[in-house]
């Protein structure tokens, strides 16, 4: 008996450490629960960035589905996924709206004479404030919004050629539109 009291600490000790683990256990970080899935995307009012003296509202994001997506210049992961976004805009008619995140509108515009623009239009988030209202943790972070506006999908991280096609895709057959827009190759 006074041999078992001995490993009790142990024992103790290993059970607290196990299910630190498995409490605390990483998921993937892509998949980051957002309080906004299945909810309207925020009200909101923000400047163009070809045109700041043109401010949009959410009004300019319903009718049909809508991949909105956060970027900026000074993020390394958005130049990885800009070809992707290119591919998309080329390949389907998927509408691409950019939010561009606490970012110089000079360098934005520079970014997208560069390397290509694959967006409907782009909203200017100087401060960050729609992106708070988005819960965005940074950038690149992209939101699949139905033809009302409702959020049903988010993504953290880069959209890239898997992502596309295990994430978004199905996603994009379960909205009211089909994907009859969407070349097969993208399948």
């Amino acid at each position: 008996m006074k041999r078992a009291r001995l490993f009790l600490p142990l024992v103790i000790f290993l059970t607290i450490i196990a299910f630190g683990y498995a409490g605390f256990e990483l998921n993937d970080p892509h998949q980051l629960p957002s309080a906004l899935l299945n909810k309207p995307f925020p009200e909101f009012s923000a400047p163009l960035l070809a045109e700041p003296a043109r401010v949009v509202d959410r009004q300019s994001l319903l009718g049909t589905p809508v991949l909105v997506n956060v970027w900026a210049t000074w993020c390394p992961t958005c130049k990885a996924e800009h070809d992707e976004l290119m591919r998309i805009r080329r390949e389907t008619d998927l509408r691409i709206v950019g939010i561009n995140y606490k970012d110089q509108r000079a360098k934005a515009l520079r970014w997208l004479a560069d390397y290509g623009n694959p967006y409907d239009f782009v909203l200017q988030d100087l401060d960050g404030g729609l992106g708070v209202e988005l819960g965005v943790y940074g950038a690149p972070e992209s939101f699949l919004l139905d033809a009302q506006g409702l959020i049903v999908y988010k993504r953290v991280g880069d959209i890239n050629p898997r992502v596309w096609r295990d994430e978004l895709l199905p996603q994009l057959e379960t909205l009211e539109v089909g994907v009859g827009s969407l070349s097969a190759d993208l399948r």
